[in-house]
């Protein structure tokens, strides 16, 4: 009889230390919530101090993120997804975003967007270092982004000066820079890397090549964002972007007195992707950001205002480069552009010597024959 009441003590006390444990147990092993972790984040990239609890909370978001990426990622290496080009969705949507890269379905700008670019383009000429026309001046074609920023611009960059075409006053100086994403360039020593700031390796490079901030005219811009997953589904991290982007649009008007044009391109084809840096549909999803800016600045955003007639001028005109994406090994009905998985490095996301050829050579094209760009980056614009 003994026996058998120090067995139901005993069974009573495991009870209730297992009861107390669950009662106890750590916030961590309750679900996330999401918005909060959101408002967390946004908090964070203003610069606002979170407490202790809240810096934990924000942390064990961003695990959890990774951990669910990594489990959508297990299951990838795609060769197409299935997604339409933006330039191909004519009157369809997509998480009901219409299609086009300047909306509506279309892919050319409205009728006043492009007269301003004609305006701007045609006050593209070579100037001096102090940035008075000068017919020995220059004209400066920087690019500005991450690391496939400056694996795909390095390669044009080479294309291009080896091209007879091109006029001899352009230069062309590569600015972007591995491990700089957008928020990094927005907001520069806030991610607690250790790195140089982007924009003092960007002032070392121009000085390097010879040229001047006064002679920077035009800029090639292509910007995502680390591990955009953490940053919620769409549309939040792609709002994220886009406004970092806009902060680095601002930044770069105050840095460059007579800067014109902004060309942005979102990224290539990320179905191969074997990492949570930036896979689909993350990348895909990133030429809303592009597109709502550009909208944005044609709705007259005073944020965005290229115009001094308009008031302030506080960012470049923005008009979009070369649309790289394509829906893996599915040929884009315009040009049969496809991206092979030998088009990709080891990780599926950035590009292999293939892969940024295939980037440099539409840079190319895009320069060459665009009604705009062509006047300032040909030798002779009647070509």
């Amino acid at each position: 009889m003994k026996t058998s009441i120090e067995s139901r003590v005993y069974a009573i006390a495991v009870l209730w230390v297992l009861v107390t444990l669950v009662s106890l147990a750590p916030a961590g092993d309750q679900p996330v919530d999401w918005q909060r972790a959101r408002d967390l984040y946004r908090r964070e990239q203003r610069g606002e101090t979170l407490t202790t609890d809240e810096r934990a909370y924000l942390e064990r978001a961003k695990r959890e993120r990774r951990r669910q990426t990594d489990v959508k990622i297990a299951g990838q290496g795609k060769e197409t997804t299935g997604l339409v080009p933006v330039t191909e969705m004519g009157e369809g949507r997509y998480k009901e975003q219409a299609g086009g890269l300047y909306g509506g379905g279309q892919n050319t700008p409205p009728e006043s967007h492009l007269k301003a670019a004609q305006a701007q383009t045609s006050l593209i000429q070579p100037l001096d270092a102090n940035g008075v026309p000068s017919e020995t001046g220059k004209v400066v074609l920087i690019s500005l982004g991450m690391s496939n920023t400056t694996q795909e611009f390095s390669a044009f960059k080479k294309l291009a000066d080896g091209d007879p075409n091109k006029s001899p006053r352009l230069v062309i100086v590569d600015c972007a820079q591995g491990g700089q994403a957008a928020y990094q360039w927005a907001y520069p020593g806030q991610d607690n890397s250790g790195k140089p700031s982007p924009w003092l390796v960007m002032d070392e490079r121009i000085q390097r090549a010879g040229v001047t901030a006064a002679q920077v005219q035009v800029v090639w811009l292509k910007q995502a964002e680390i591990s955009p997953a953490r940053l919620g589904e769409f549309p939040a991290h792609a709002q994220t972007l886009r406004d970092n982007v806009a902060v680095i649009l601002r930044k770069l008007e105050m840095r460059f007195p007579n800067l014109r044009i902004a060309y942005p391109s979102s990224r290539i084809y990320a179905g191969y992707a074997t990492t949570q840096l930036n896979p689909e549909p993350y990348a895909y999803e990133s030429a809303f950001s592009v597109r709502w800016l550009i909208e944005a600045q044609i709705n007259n955003d005073p944020n965005l205002n290229y115009d001094a007639a308009k008031g302030p001028v506080l960012a470049p005109l923005l008009l979009w480069g070369p649309y790289l994406w394509a829906d893996g090994t599915h040929a884009r009905q315009a040009d049969n552009m496809v991206w092979l998985r030998e088009d990709l490095g080891p990780d599926g996301t950035h590009p292999s010597t293939s892969g940024r050829l295939k980037v440099a050579q539409g840079l190319l094209q895009f320069f060459k024959t665009d009604a705009n760009a062509k006047r300032w980056f040909l030798k002779d614009p009647t070509r």
